[in-house]
């Protein structure tokens, strides 16, 4: 496989368009999130046709040592590659490509060809993907590096890889880096004794605001008005506007890993796990932060409704939807935490034994969602119009992890 490396880490680039600085994004760590030099190295490899247009929606979905291309309105399987054991799936952004992270890195998913292709943002330790403001920005957990692409260039790419600005990290931690629209970037600080908040670098990527108030800093989501929160282990950090503000939890320990956001609402719907010693990844309680107000509230669940950090998307009307161990998708209003709606999609499920196992899932594109459900190796397209399935699918393959590209 051709590889997309950085040069020199002495030096950072000056743009997108010229040379690189250093970079990267994260693999499949032990906690889940639902990531100077000269010359800009380019990837060659089978990519598909640059320009060509996108006809999707598709629906890419992991199982054990290969992953599958869908057609997201028939769900018909449209390809089936074989890659490693466990893989985790992240879009792009531009509506084309998904990254596969492998130990090798982020490896590119032509949805539309549909291929798996043989280029590679090589990362020693890839996880998180974040699309924010025309950027697509991927994470090395080993160098704490961030690479920073240009969505749109992502999309026409014809083999090779476009130019990135790689940022170099300081110490190697399972982070998340994000850029704003006037090019701020932001980015997790930790080492390998633990992660302790964000620091916040401008243009020239010179330190212009830090808090080390998140311990366990982890999950990072863009609200409305480029609010940006970040989840602690006692409540969420927030970045408005250049002030960094922290919202306590109401628990010693109420930690917050993952933010569900959209970018049209200012209230984030967080999980929320306040037993640091509970056995197990299913979750009874969502935190509400309201950015406006200032704000953080927990919200219990009711009895049998419980999720783990992929059961947790939002709505085109902002809502949160919860696929739970009940089997239903709750809808949730994020200004009361009130459940306004539930509908029965899948069977009633127990929550996996690790993490990484293949438990059920759930993705949104427009007034459809993705839902997985790995027991019976069927995944459901929901019309949150009417809460009804409109196509289901059972597969050759159990799925675990599920990601769209828009089309």
């Amino acid at each position: 496989m051709m590889k997309y490396r950085s040069a020199s880490r002495g030096v950072i680039a000056a743009s997108l368009t010229g040379a690189l600085a250093l970079a990267g994004c994260a693999s499949a760590d032990p906690e889940p999130e639902a990531t100077g030099g000269t010359g800009a190295t380019g990837a060659t490899g089978a990519a598909g046709t640059a320009n060509a247009v996108p006809d999707g929606p598709r629906v890419a979905l992991t199982y054990e040592g290969g992953v599958l291309v869908l057609d997201a309105t028939t769900l018909d399987v449209l390809g089936d590659f074989d890659s490693e054991e466990f893989t985790r799936l992240n879009a792009a952004g531009d509506g084309r490509h998904i990254f596969l992270t492998t130990s090798e890195g982020f490896q590119v998913i032509d949805a539309m060809e549909p291929a798996l292709t043989d280029v590679v943002v090589e990362a020693d330790k890839a996880a998180h993907v974040v699309r924010h403001a025309g950027r697509t920005v991927l994470y090395d957990d080993a160098t704490s590096d961030t690479f920073i692409f240009s969505t749109a260039d992502l999309l026409n790419m014809d083999g090779e890889l476009p130019d990135a600005e790689i940022v170099p990290g300081t110490d190697p931690h399972h982070g998340v880096s994000v850029v704003l629209e006037d090019d701020t970037l932001i980015t997790s600080v930790g080492d390998a004794d633990g992660r302790t908040g964000i620091r916040v670098l401008d243009t020239n990527r010179n330190e212009v605001a830090a808090s080390d108030e998140c311990p366990g800093v982890h999950g990072e989501g863009t609200l409305k008005d480029e609010v940006v929160v970040f989840g602690c282990e006692d409540g969420v950090l927030v970045y408005e506007n250049g002030e960094i503000f922290k919202l306590d939890a109401p628990d010693e320990y109420g930690r917050t890993g993952n933010a569900y956001v959209s970018e049209t609402s200012a209230i984030m719907v967080g999980d929320y796990k306040d037993d640091p010693d509970a056995e197990g990844y299913l979750l009874n309680k969502i935190v509400l932060v309201d950015t406006e107000a200032r704000t953080l509230e927990v919200v219990a669940l009711p009895d049998g409704v419980e999720y783990t950090w992929r059961g947790i998307a939002r709505g085109p009307q902002d809502e949160a939807l919860i696929i739970a161990t009940d089997g239903s998708v709750h809808v949730v209003d994020p200004e009361t935490g009130d459940i306004t709606d539930s509908w029965q999609i899948i069977e009633a499920w127990d929550g996996p034994e690790q993490w990484q196992n293949p438990h059920p899932a759930i993705v949104v594109n427009g007034d459809i969602a993705y839902v997985t459900e790995p027991a019976a190796n069927t995944v459901h397209a929901l019309d949150l119009t009417t809460g009804t399935v409109i196509a289901s699918a059972e597969l050759d393959q159990t799925p675990n992890e599920i990601a769209i590209a828009t089309g």
